[in-house]
């Protein structure tokens, strides 16, 4: 298991759909990109940009039940990938209860920026998500160079908010 943060949010140039990058916190080079939908990418980029709404969105919502309940996400832990689909878990703790709740990975990484809880990323996702340099086309192989060598004033994080 691999503790990762939250690298940023871009677009996909080829498809022009949102991908939220994690990098690993150890030092290393490890990326995972994870394609999301756009209300998903507004809400990650909202937190990043340190935005609070007028009125509570979805992600403010569950945080504010589960704070009203005396329960807090713990983790989120990503940790299957079938079918070129993530699958990740939300790990909620109340009092001696523990809850581990099946989502997907960027409502989970929606939750644990609000709750400031760490992201892990199995081992094995992460080797089922690189695509085998020798099966790469040529467009395929541009995304991966332009993925290996991001910078943070790369990514375009979010537009005008209301």
């Amino acid at each position: 298991m691999i503790e990762m943060s939250v690298h940023g949010i871009s677009l996909d140039p080829v498809s022009q759909v949102p991908i939220v990058v994690l990098k690993s916190k150890d030092g290393e080079e490890t990326i995972l990109p994870i394609w999301i939908g756009a209300y998903e990418a507004n809400g990650i980029a909202m937190r990043l940009q340190g935005v609070e709404p007028p009125r509570p969105m979805t992600y403010e919502l569950i945080k504010n039940i589960l704070t009203e309940m005396g329960a807090y996400v713990e983790s989120i832990y990503i940790n299957d990938l079938k079918d070129n689909t993530y699958y990740a878990q939300v790990h909620i703790t109340q009092g001696n209860n523990r809850l581990v709740v099946d989502s997907r990975p960027s409502d989970a990484i929606n939750l644990a920026l609000r709750f400031d809880a760490p992201i892990y990323v199995s081992e094995e996702v992460l080797e089922k998500s690189k695509v085998p340099e020798s099966e790469e086309d040529a467009e395929k192989k541009e995304l991966r160079e332009w993925l290996e060598n991001i910078k943070p004033d790369d990514f375009e994080i979010g537009g005008e908010t209301s």
